[in-house]
């Protein structure tokens, strides 16, 4: 009796088979990006400068404890709060700026237990090593509202739109204006509230 031969299966279409699901698996699937903070780093200066002598009253302290608990000022504070605590602090106006000028936007209480001017203020922000990420950011994204809500209100009295607004238009590529003297506003309203937000390790 013959030996029958056993069929062969044709794989030369496997390998186009293959390819396809490559591609379409890697089509199909989303890739996970990380998130973070946008903060530059100061650039390193290797030459040895004096660090200014900065007055306590010029400091806001925010400290985040291993229980997520927030300390503000020496006081415990629920994050809700933290904003407005800070705006206070940030436009109080109780002195002057580094050129002996009075702050004349600002809208605070004149205290002159707080900051001096909103170019001396500086919020300092610490947490533990237990504290959770979530908090920390919640944190942040709190403190940075705080500036934007300054520099959205300087920018309404002066030109009658947010800073939001006004930068947004600077990037829009179909916006009809002048970007230069655009761009001079907005690093007007920047330098009348600078974003000084320190973490301490």
């Amino acid at each position: 009796m013959a030996k029958r031969s056993a069929p062969e299966v044709n794989a030369g279409s496997m390998a186009d088979i293959a390819f396809l699901l490559l591609i379409f698996f890697l089509v199909t699937t989303t890739i996970e990006t990380d998130t973070g903070l946008n903060r530059r780093l100061p650039p390193i200066d290797d030459e040895k400068v004096e660090p200014p002598i900065i007055r306590e009253k010029n400091i806001f302290t925010v400290l985040i404890n291993g229980k997520d608990q927030l300390m503000v000022e020496d006081e415990l504070m629920e994050l809700k709060d933290l904003r407005k605590a800070a705006v206070e602090f940030l436009d109080n106006g109780g002195g002057v700026d580094s050129q002996g000028n009075k702050c004349d936007y600002c809208n605070g209480k004149k205290d002159p237990a707080s900051s001096d001017h909103p170019d001396k203020a500086i919020i300092s922000l610490k947490n533990e090593r237990e504290t959770k990420y979530g908090t920390y950011i919640s944190v942040q994204n709190e403190l940075v509202a705080a500036y934007n809500q300054l520099r959205d209100r300087r920018a309404m009295d002066l030109y009658g739109k947010t800073l939001k607004e006004m930068e947004a238009n600077y990037s829009d590529v179909n916006w009809v204006g002048n970007k230069e003297n655009l761009k001079e506003k907005i690093e007007k309203i920047k330098i009348e509230y600078p974003q000084k937000l320190s973490e301490v390790q």
